[in-house]
């Protein structure tokens, strides 16, 4: 009895509450409370309960990291009418991420995850807002091509599964990501013709699991070129400053042109996953006789079909 009153205090104050550390006080309560409960082996339904309040103060904190956030900027003074930092609150940007991202579930599927899962966890609701974004980004997407393509040029919007380094960010910070499941599942059979290439970018964590996707597309692995981006990036084993450009056939197609390029590029990086033009060019040169598309295109380019949820 006595817990439950705290729990229903603490409810009530998260909705009154409109300052992120505030928040984050309840919330680290609710998972003192949970452990301490878990340890005392007490009812799964008082454990579900701070579970809950738990998770409702950081979709709440989440609300408010959006309008209060902001990164510190190099060799700019702070000013106090700037919105605070996540440092200031003693939030990490992971947290910051995955509270943001709870935040965006909309109410009643939110309030249905709360009452159907035995238990809540950050991660189950991260999961769940992850695959309603997913169901809203592709929602628009438009159907495949009917036509028969020689050449498919593909940069997946691959899943990795993990936020990578803090403070670097991981990719569904910058677009909504597919598991391989997903990417397996397109029916990209369909638009080749029995006798095509495929060229497939892919970063090295990615590279085993990027086989299932060639093999469910209809293609086998040939060769590759390695971008360089001549610019260093966050790994879990290394400071990575390369990609893969695979190249898979099916059926007969070799190349339409004699002459053999370099298999590595040096080419500094810009923006996060864009590719540079050159690459681009350099299968139109290798295929000038072929009916190409690009896959997961953002742009619209001479001579070239393009698909996916963000072409334009």
């Amino acid at each position: 009895m006595e817990y439950l009153e705290k729990y229903n205090a603490m409810k009530f104050a998260i909705q009154e509450c409109h300052k992120v550390d505030e928040i984050k006080l309840i919330r680290d309560k609710a998972e003192a409370y949970r452990y301490a409960m878990i340890q005392a082996k007490e009812s799964p339904d008082l454990i579900r309960k701070a579970e809950e309040i738990k998770l409702r103060a950081e979709r709440r904190a989440g609300e408010l990291l959006r309008e209060q956030v902001r990164k510190p900027e190099e060799g700019r003074p702070e000013k106090a009418s700037q919105p605070i930092r996540l440092i200031d609150m003693e939030v990490t940007e992971n947290q910051s991420s995955n509270w943001q991202r709870i935040a965006s579930i909309p109410e009643e599927k939110f309030e249905e995850y709360i009452q159907d899962k035995k238990e809540i966890t950050t991660s189950g609701a991260v999961k769940l807002a992850r695959k309603l974004q997913r169901e809203n980004e592709f929602e628009g997407t438009p159907e495949l091509p009917e036509g028969k393509y020689n050449v498919i040029y593909a940069d997946p919007p691959w899943n990795y599964g993990d936020t990578l380094v803090e403070g670097y960010g991981s990719v569904e910070r910058h677009y909504t990501s597919m598991t391989i499941q997903e990417l397996c599942e397109l029916n990209i059979k369909d638009i080749t013709d029995d006798n095509a290439v495929l060229f497939l970018w892919v970063t090295s964590p990615l590279l085993e699991e990027c086989f299932e996707v060639i093999k469910a597309w209809g293609f086998k692995y040939k060769s590759s070129f390695v971008w360089d981006k001549m610019k260093h990036n966050w790994g879990h084993y290394n400071s990575v400053r390369h990609e893969f450009l695979l190249i898979c056939t099916k059926g007969s197609f070799l190349k339409q042109n004699k002459e053999l390029e370099d298999s590595v590029i040096s080419i500094e990086r810009k923006e996060h996953s864009e590719k540079p033009e050159y690459f681009r060019e350099l299968i139109e040169k290798m295929y000038p006789n072929s009916k190409k598309i690009e896959l997961f295109a953002r742009k619209k380019v001479n001579n070239w079909d393009i698909w996916g949820a963000e072409a334009k």
